[in-house]
């Protein structure tokens, strides 16, 4: 799978459960949200993503060789 799909799967799974876990268990997990959706925003503008580093120092996925 290419990373930038499993970037966002996780980016989604991310903000849905910490939006389930804000209503449900407390309301400070509306901050994780809010942590993904900036890293996200200054993804787009730096082109670094710390998901992005971490599944590569787990192996699962790479970086493409060159960038788009």
């Amino acid at each position: 799978m290419k990373m930038h799909y499993l970037i966002r799967r996780i980016a989604g799974t991310f903000v849905l459960l910490s939006l389930a876990l804000g209503y449900w268990v407390s309301p400070y997990w509306y901050l994780f949200t809010a942590f993904v959706g900036l890293n996200l925003l200054q993804s787009s503008f730096s082109r670094w993503c710390l998901m992005e580093g971490i599944l590569e120092k787990v192996g699962v996925a790479r970086r493409a060789a060159v960038e788009e």
